[in-house]
């Protein structure tokens, strides 16, 4: 019946065909991949160093979004700008897109980080997840893919842009983040999980500690 042919209509299953064919309906596709911005805690979203408040925030937005020249967030002392990301769950992050002017302000290089909460510039010298050298992408076209084994369990991500090609400021007109989301749990239940998963072990020691000390 007509239900029946709904339950396998194409809505449900278009996560994962990013690279679709081209056309509306590839970009539609590919559009729908580039959904975590939708998922970024925007209360507690933060970028450092940026010259007008708020600004950071706007170069999270819809992928068929990223050509609007309009919105952009430009560093303010130096060249420096930290992104803290906090998402409303869990990410796996698959791919960064970082869209910039096709000049010396386009940042060079992308450090991530995953789950340091509040993370400052001084925080930047601990070792990144991973690191990235950046080519200009006026367009948005290059994506970057992650270690995804690294960013399979993210509920917040940093990103530092160092340094940019040469410019005393650095400009970003959009950030593109890849990947799947899933609802976090409570707290409750992991540590009843945790409870539960945890007794068993603890009992296989006591059978075992005192066949140890009689060995010995």
């Amino acid at each position: 019946g007509p239900g029946a042919a709904m339950a396998h209509g194409h809505g449900q299953c278009c996560c994962c065909c990013g690279e679709g064919a081209p056309g509306t309906g590839g970009d539609r596709e590919r559009g729908a991949a580039w959904g975590l911005y939708l998922r970024i805690d925007r209360q507690r979203l933060q970028c450092l160093n940026e010259r007008r408040e708020g600004s950071g925030a706007l170069v999270f937005r819809a992928w068929e979004e990223r050509g609007d020249r309009t919105q952009f967030v430009e560093s303010d002392d130096d060249e420096e700008l930290l992104f803290n990301i906090p998402f409303t769950g869990n990410v796996k992050l698959k791919g960064v897109i970082v869209m910039g002017e096709d000049d010396e302000t386009h940042p060079a290089e992308m450090r991530l980080f995953r789950n340091i909460p509040h993370m400052s510039f001084d925080d930047t010298a601990r070792e990144p997840e991973q690191t990235f050298s950046l080519n200009r992408d006026p367009l948005g076209k290059l994506e970057y893919p992650t270690k995804i084994a690294r960013f399979s369990n993210v509920y917040h991500l940093s990103i530092h842009f160092p340094k940019n090609f040469g410019a005393e400021t650095t400009k970003i007109f959009y950030i593109g983040l890849k990947g799947e989301w899933t609802e976090a749990h409570r707290h409750e239940v992991t540590i009843c999980n945790y409870e539960a998963s945890a007794n068993p072990a603890d009992h296989k020691l006591e059978r075992i500690t005192p066949q140890t000390h009689f060995i010995s």
